[in-house]
């Protein structure tokens, strides 16, 4: 069960009023989290479990960091405590998800009191499921790769990153309207990389996802990016797919995303 002050308090929840912490490896059953928790010491203890499974962390103190994250950022499911300093509690938080960002990522809502008028308030807010501590980490991650689950089941059968669309419904992708051939391999790259537009996909894992555990001896890898980038790129004047140098790649409409 995780209890305050459990673990040693990491050195980046300390003097942060949010920050990122990147995972060294992205496994199958993973998730990118937003957890938006004041107690650093419960903080730290979601760290020291999840981010070695593989899970992409994000980690904001207070209800503004939180939906300052949520805006820039893109998750597959949020953690956030019901009670937050500097004025905004998790209710406030989870409705500016819902009503002003517009955001359905999945919340797991944290909370102390297990009251039913929390929790019908929680829900009202948009909350789609409740832990009170102390809780098991265990639990607290079967709970959020359930709730990712769920979301990819009723996602649109739509990827759309920028004006980049693809229906893996008929498997046709078209940007501004315009038809975009592209061959078998090429669209497993491109699907892969819109469903991961929120991160940078290494190229080792390009190359699981092509060849399994049988990877070509040349860069063939390249040939396919570089392909794939005069389809989806060339003709337009905003590119999408990006290089970053000595990592991989990334499918992004942000400037600055690339190396």
């Amino acid at each position: 069960m995780i209890q305050p002050g459990s673990h040693t308090t990491h050195t980046f929840l300390t003097d942060f009023r949010y920050h990122r912490v990147f995972c060294r490896r992205k496994q199958a059953n993973t998730v990118n989290i937003l957890i938006i928790e004041d107690n650093r010491d419960i903080a730290a203890n979601l760290a020291d479990y999840l981010e070695p499974a593989g899970h992409e962390l994000d980690f904001a103190i207070d209800g503004k960091g939180g939906l300052k994250l949520a805006a820039e950022h893109t998750f597959d499911v949020i953690v956030l405590d019901l009670m937050l300093p500097g004025g905004m509690d998790g209710i406030e938080v989870c409705r500016r998800l819902r009503q002003e960002l517009q955001l359905t990522t999945p919340v797991l809502m944290l909370t102390a009191r297990d009251q039913l008028d929390d929790k019908l308030s929680g829900f009202n807010a948009g909350t789609d499921d409740y832990l009170v501590k102390p809780f098991s980490i265990r639990e607290l991650e079967a709970r959020l790769l359930a709730l990712a689950r769920r979301r990819e089941d009723v996602t649109d059968h739509r990827l759309t990153v920028g004006d980049l669309i693809l229906d893996t419904d008929t498997l046709q992708a078209e940007r501004q309207g315009h038809r975009l051939d592209i061959n078998p391999v090429q669209r497993k790259l491109l699907t892969h990389l819109m469903k991961q537009s929120h991160r940078v996909v290494k190229r080792a894992e390009l190359e699981q996802l092509i060849w399994g555990d049988s990877p070509p001896d040349t860069d063939i890898l390249r040939t396919h990016i570089y392909a794939l980038r005069r389809i989806i790129d060339r003709p337009f004047d905003r590119p999408l797919l990006h290089t970053v140098h000595g990592i991989g790649y990334r499918l992004s409409d942000h400037d600055g995303d690339h190396g």
